[in-house]
């Protein structure tokens, strides 16, 4: 089966597992990107394979855990590259906790 590359993409769709970048720091400029992405609705396994890292270090970036100041910066490029998705995205990212509540209430399907 044939894949085709979206062309707003800034990930080509078929990219094999055996092209993968040797693992490298993630940088300011790729934690834009990783915003970018994300807004584009790039898959998680294929941003994996672009800077060929663990997907941990993708929601470091998205819960602002490093390069705090990418998200601002992203979607300021955002803006500039994609006028027409612009008024059209939610540029939010909204973490759900995890931890058990101070009144020890469980989860509905914990």
């Amino acid at each position: 089966m044939q894949s085709v590359a979206n062309p707003l993409l800034p990930i080509a769709a078929d990219t094999d597992a055996n092209d993968r970048a040797e693992p490298h720091k993630l940088k300011e400029a790729d934690a834009v990107e990783i915003w970018i992405a994300r807004w584009l609705r790039v898959p998680l396994k294929a941003l994996v394979t672009r800077y060929g890292c663990d997907s941990r270090r993708l929601y470091e970036v998205w819960w602002g855990e490093r390069f705090p100041a990418s998200r601002a910066k992203a979607e300021a490029e955002f803006r500039a590259r994609y006028p027409g998705l612009a008024d059209r995205t939610s540029y939010g990212y909204r973490r759900i906790p995890r931890a058990v509540p101070a009144d020890g209430q469980m989860g509905l399907f914990e």
